[in-house]
């Protein structure tokens, strides 16, 4: 059977790679065989990876939310467009529940011409210049020409110094961070220098889901209890992560959530941080 990509490829279907991904959602081995049972009669040739991602969906949260919750992280990803505004204030949070002091949007002079940085992040006299390279597709790649041009970049910015966070500091160093996937030839030019790259899948065992499945960095946009512009709502009122719900549950009152939704939205929000992942 051959299933169809974004891009209109027809790749061979992978029940092994289908298995996997659903038990990284957090379900069971008994609960992810109950979960290919219920599709596996609705799969066909030609079939879509979205037509399949939204059987697995609906099948895993008919079993529980915070299951397709995790499992939709890379869709959720993608919901904090469309032009990745939103995509640079989570990097943000990212290097903040890391520890690190963080802004986002500056815009500095380097030796040669002024950069828009996206993120910037501070840690004791550590200052990080973060490039976000958000993507729509779900089968984009980052060509090398992106770290090469990034290179370039943190080259015209080091050996200045600037105030940030109260500190005179010099940029220590750059990341380049995406939803997407990095081309080969990109790993390689980043691998060659050094760089520090952080893709959908990249760099294996730390990639951005490994990190977000380990410190519980979940959008908000994951959550399947809330409307499409409840999310919106959220983001606009700084809601960033499920974790910012869970330390100000008054968030759901500010944007009008029923008390009995409220219920089934923490409990989602609290299911998803707090469960571990028993399977890798």
């Amino acid at each position: 059977m051959l299933v169809k990509k974004y891009s209109g490829e027809l790749v061979p279907f992978d029940e092994t790679a289908l298995r996997r991904s659903l038990l990284r959602s957090g379900a069971s081995e008994e609960t992810v065989n109950q979960v290919y049972t219920a599709i596996q009669n609705r799969l066909y040739d030609g079939i879509s990876t979205k037509e399949l991602y939204e059987l697995a969906f609906d099948s895993l949260k008919s079993k529980r939310s915070s299951y397709a919750a995790r499992y939709s992280l890379k869709r959720a990803l993608r919901e904090l467009g469309p032009e990745g505004f939103y995509f640079e204030k989570w990097v943000a949070r990212l290097f903040q529940e890391d520890g690190y002091n963080s802004m986002t949007g500056q815009t500095i002079q380097g030796h040669a011409v002024t950069h828009e940085i996206d993120v910037i992040a501070q840690k004791n006299e550590e200052l990080l210049a973060v490039e976000c390279k958000f993507r729509n597709d779900a089968d984009a790649k980052i060509s090398v020409t992106t770290p090469m041009y990034f290179k370039s970049r943190v080259t015209d910015i080091m050996d200045l110094t600037f105030r940030f966070f109260n500190k005179e500091l010099k940029f220590t160093d750059g990341w380049l961070v995406t939803n997407a996937y990095f081309t080969s030839d990109s790993v390689k030019f980043g691998t060659h220098y050094h760089m520090n790259l952080l893709s959908w899948d990249y760099p294996a065992g730390n990639s951005l889901k490994n990190k977000v499945d380990n410190n519980g960095e979940y959008p908000i946009t994951c959550l399947t209890t809330i409307s499409d512009q409840d999310k919106a709502m959220l983001l606009k009122n700084q809601c960033i992560l499920v974790k910012d719900l869970l330390r100000d549950d008054a968030l759901c009152e500010r944007i009008q959530i029923t008390k009995e939704k409220k219920v089934a939205v923490i409990q989602e929000a609290k299911e998803l941080i707090n469960s571990p992942l028993e399977h890798e």
